[in-house]
């Protein structure tokens, strides 16, 4: 599932239909005519976001790297919420170093897929980072009945990850940035307690309050952070002392972090290790396994739960 672009409008008709235009050349193959029309654009209404992240991605299809890392620090700069992800793109075009992707990216592409996610994604994409994860809790509870007092799904979503945890879970609480992909999850009557929020934040304000949970899952969400270190701390702050975390990455052959043509964070499982270390977590499994597909090729990636 590829980031769908948006488009923020000038307030100026006319810049804006040079702007449908220029997608209009885009799609036909002229790029150059689309890059004339977008100037265009910008010349009537100078702080047009959209405008400047589109000329952006034009202009790295036409090879000019400097007048791209011009269009996107223009496009950021009009729009600080920075919807569009053009900070993802200086990452990209190593600019600035990686990051935690901007909030308003985050809730921007969500609100957009959230209409269509679970049959985009279990249909389109033969997602199963549900399955798997409860399969690797269910197997390190071999011995003894799978039950859990409190379960927290960060980065909740529609509620796919916590579809299989429910019969399991006394209560259930999930957290997401979206409003319109918490209310998917709102319909299905699977959890507690919904909270719009940062994970980070949301983690930080239960630990302040005490908070503990028995289970933490993370399904499909570390992706969309550079260094898991600080979340893995967080987490550990609001287990009970027994309590397990279940999470997927997507991975890679490497040992870093690298921000993936899907803008997308891949991690290197010596990352993981090293993260969940910082944390005083250790792994009780770690399974490599595709989670996903990608124009019908499988990503990598890991399945762990961890725990003392």
């Amino acid at each position: 599932m590829q980031p769908q672009p948006i488009h923020l409008s000038s307030g100026n008709l006319i810049a804006d239909r040079r702007f449908e235009w220029a997608r209009d050349r885009e799609a036909k193959g002229d790029l150059a005519g689309a890059a004339d029309l977008l100037t265009q654009a910008l010349e009537l209404v100078p702080r047009y976001a959209s405008a400047w992240f589109a000329l952006g991605e034009l202009r790295e299809k036409l090879d000019d790297r400097a007048g791209a890392v011009a269009a996107f620090e223009e496009a950021r700069a009009a729009d600080p919420v920075d919807r569009h992800g053009a900070a993802l793109h200086l990452i990209q075009l190593g600019v600035q170093p990686a990051a935690a992707m901007p909030q308003g990216y985050v809730r921007a592409l969500f609100d957009s897929y959230a209409p269509g996610f679970d049959e985009a994604l279990t249909e389109g994409l033969n997602y199963r980072a549900p399955e798997l994860l409860f399969h690797a809790v269910e197997a390190a509870h071999a011995v003894q009945r799978m039950k859990f007092g409190s379960v927290l799904d960060l980065g909740c979503g529609t509620g796919l990850a916590a579809l299989p945890f429910r019969p399991s879970a006394d209560w259930m609480v999930g957290v997401d940035l979206s409003p319109a992909m918490l209310a998917q999850a709102r319909s299905k009557g699977l959890y507690d307690r919904l909270i719009e929020s940062e994970v980070l934040d949301f983690l930080a304000g239960e630990a302040e309050i005490g908070a503990r949970y028995h289970l933490v899952l993370a399904a499909d969400v570390f992706m969309y952070l550079d260094d898991l270190a600080p979340v893995l701390k967080a987490i550990a702050q609001v287990r009970v002392s027994s309590g397990q975390l279940a999470f997927s990455v997507e991975t890679y052959d490497g040992e870093g972090v690298i921000l993936r043509e899907t803008l997308r964070y891949a991690h290197g499982e010596s990352h993981v290790q090293a993260a969940l270390a910082a944390a005083s977590l250790k792994p009780i499994s770690l399974d490599f396994a595709s989670t996903r597909t990608e124009k019908g090729v499988p990503v990598s990636g890991l399945i762990l739960v961890a725990g003392n």
